[in-house]
């Protein structure tokens, strides 16, 4: 582990890059955000030190869950009514989804929001919680649970970046895909709001 990225460190950096209402990248085509009502989500990006290292948690999706099947992810959701902050809806979902307790998450920080083409507009939290921890999954939601790290996510041999121009999209817009890690890869959204944060950090070269 870095001995200069400490907790204070990602705090300060997270306060001086976040900007309220600013979207940070768009998995998607900008005009979008004119024309579609999106709908308010947040996640949590998970931090924790593993064999001194920084990691991060990511999910995989079932198979049977309403979207996103199968896909590397943050644990998160839409908001529900009544909910006034990003962080109320990213530790309830992490809550639901990983059995991960609120008394047990250090919040560090946010990132600025990103649009995906799924017209959601999310507000990545970055907590850390404690590792290893006793996982209760969502077993209708969440098929696995693991880490990856910080360093090996900031190497520009692990990723690629590619334009996509899904039906209905009026131009092609850059997708990021990880190599595979462990079995599993990360792309699309979630791919993007890694490298929003490696890139606060400081330790994303392109």
């Amino acid at each position: 582990m870095s001995p200069d990225l400490t907790e204070a460190t990602i705090a300060a950096r997270l306060r001086q890059a976040y900007l309220p209402g600013v979207v940070a990248s768009t998995d998607g085509y900008a005009e979008m955000v004119d024309c579609v009502q999106m709908k308010c989500a947040a996640v949590l990006i998970p931090l924790v030190i593993w064999k001194d290292e920084w990691h991060l948690v990511f999910t995989r999706r079932t198979e049977v869950v309403e979207h996103h099947k199968g896909q590397v992810s943050f644990p998160g959701g839409g908001c529900n009514a009544g909910e006034t902050t990003p962080e109320q809806t990213a530790l309830r979902e992490a809550e639901e989804e990983i059995g991960l307790k609120l008394d047990d998450v250090h919040l560090l920080g946010r990132l600025n929001e990103v649009l995906t083409i799924t017209h959601y507009r999310i507000t990545p939290v970055v907590g850390v919680i404690p590792w290893p921890y006793s996982v209760r999954r969502e077993t209708a939601e969440v098929e696995r649970v693991f880490t990856i790290p910080l360093l090996w996510l900031s190497g520009r041999e692990n990723w690629e970046e590619q334009p996509v121009t899904p039906e209905g999209v009026r131009r092609p817009f850059l997708v990021i895909s990880y190599h595979p890690y462990n079995g599993e890869i990360l792309w699309g959204a979630s791919a993007r709001m890694t490298h929003n944060f490696l890139s606060v950090l400081g330790l994303l070269t392109k």
